[in-house]
């Protein structure tokens, strides 16, 4: 609760910096703080912590309130909500990228604002309408992403059902006396995978048996034994791959500036909404000609997956990673001299430093060595360990050569995103 509470403190300041302060992006440090700090560490945490960062989250404050003094009309979640909610949350993930990308929000202190209070008014607006928190569950477009990259965490959160048997009252979901339930509507005991568990510790509280535990893992556990199977992962990983992508291509050959001139930001969004529409199919039409390769799927066990997803989910994280780390490590130099014209202090100009320019481009290369290698381990824990004996190694080869491909446009893209051919010459 303490570091919840700070978190709203921390987030209020960087809106009304946004809303109210210089508009010039060199002298307002809220853009560093929400693109250079606040995103590259949410990615980051996806690694090690999965959907920790989920517990900690600063966009269900305000609903937080609401139910607490009783003004929530507690209605029931539709079904509608629970069945096409997936959907509408990538759709939403899709909106905010590509706003951020075409607007060149990262330069717009205002527009940032903008965005974060429409998240927060989503979450609000959910809050005051259904009981505990049904807009990370079913809405919010960076809980959809965190669940998918949090497949891929070094951590799980787990309960032990030998301690769970016989247990009546369900306290870690319905919740206890004063402690309240899981605000996801799962409890400990529901907990299968790290797609919708947000690690927020309530039902540590809530159960009585000492049930719920904090795990490590293999970080490719999960992708292993899912197989790609929920429908989050289907639609998530291709979308996330192809804005990657073109982001890569559209910031070095197509991004104008300034963005606040109309003719500018409508060829801005024109020429990257062209971009992201060829980036999604291409990835999507990927992962179906790989899972044909892979000639299997449909288990008799578990139903129908998609092979090439989890695949591809070592490359897509990587690449977020990537991408924001960019924005980060390039403005970290700026942070406090922008500090200082922001609140009048030039003695903090001085406060800067120089950054190799190789630092970047290698560090980028090597999470994108350091991903493709995840990938092929998760090719080969399926063609042979999973499937032993049923994926010939023509087929094999053939999804090696579709990820191989895949590793290429993204080496391509960084080669022109990251300006290394001009670091070459």
């Amino acid at each position: 609760a303490v570091i919840r509470t700070i978190g709203d403190i921390v987030f209020t300041i960087i809106i009304l910096m946004g809303l109210f302060g210089p508009q010039d992006p060199s002298s307002n440090v809220m853009l560093y703080l929400s693109w250079g700090l606040w995103w590259p560490s949410v990615v980051l945490s996806w690694f090690f912590v999965g959907r920790m960062w989920c517990g900690f989250c600063p966009f269900p404050g305000i609903g937080r309130i609401v139910q607490r003094y009783g003004l929530c009309l507690n209605l029931k979640v539709p079904d509608a909500l629970k069945k096409n909610g997936v959907y509408w949350s990538v759709v939403l993930l899709g909106v905010i990228i590509w706003i951020e990308e075409s607007t060149g929000m990262k330069y717009l202190p205002r527009a940032t604002a903008l965005l974060i209070l429409s998240i927060l008014g989503g979450a609000t607006i959910c809050a005051f309408l259904f009981p505990k928190q049904a807009w990370c569950r079913y809405l919010c477009p960076m809980g959809r992403i965190t669940g998918v990259a949090a497949t891929l965490a070094l951590t799980e959160f787990r309960p032990d059902h030998s301690k769970c048997k016989g247990c009546t009252h369900f306290g870690c979901k319905r919740g206890l006396g004063n402690y309240p339930g899981c605000p996801v509507y799962l409890g400990a005991f529901n907990v299968r995978n790290n797609l919708y568990c947000l690690v927020c510790g309530h039902c540590l509280r809530a159960c009585d048996r000492d049930s719920p535990q904090l795990l490590l893992r293999n970080p490719f556990k999960e992708l292993v034994i899912n197989k790609g199977r929920f429908i989050t992962c289907s639609y998530i990983i291709p979308f996330l791959i192809g804005s990657q992508l073109a982001r890569y291509f559209f910031e070095p050959f197509y991004f104008k500036t300034p963005v606040t001139n109309l003719d500018n930001m409508f060829s801005n969004m024109t020429s990257f909404s062209l971009l992201l529409l060829a980036g999604f199919l291409f990835a999507y039409v990927l992962s179906k000609l790989g899972a044909h390769l892979f000639g299997i799927t449909e288990d008799e066990l578990f139903g129908r997956f998609s092979p090439m997803i989890p695949v591809f989910v070592p490359i897509a994280f990587g690449g977020e990673l990537i991408y924001r780390l960019e924005y980060a490590l390039k403005n970290a130099p700026n942070f406090f001299p922008c500090l200082g014209r922001q609140f009048g202090l030039p003695y903090l100009s001085s406060l800067t430093f120089t950054l190799p320019p190789w630092l970047i481009p290698a560090l980028s290369l090597v999470i994108l060595l350091i991903s493709f290698i995840a990938a092929t381990y998760v090719l080969r824990e399926f063609g042979l360990n999973e499937f032993c004996g049923m994926v010939t190694w023509a087929r094999y080869w053939g999804c090696l050569a579709i990820l191989a491909t895949l590793a290429s446009f993204y080496f391509v893209g960084l080669w022109y995103f990251l300006d290394i051919h001009a670091l070459i010459t």
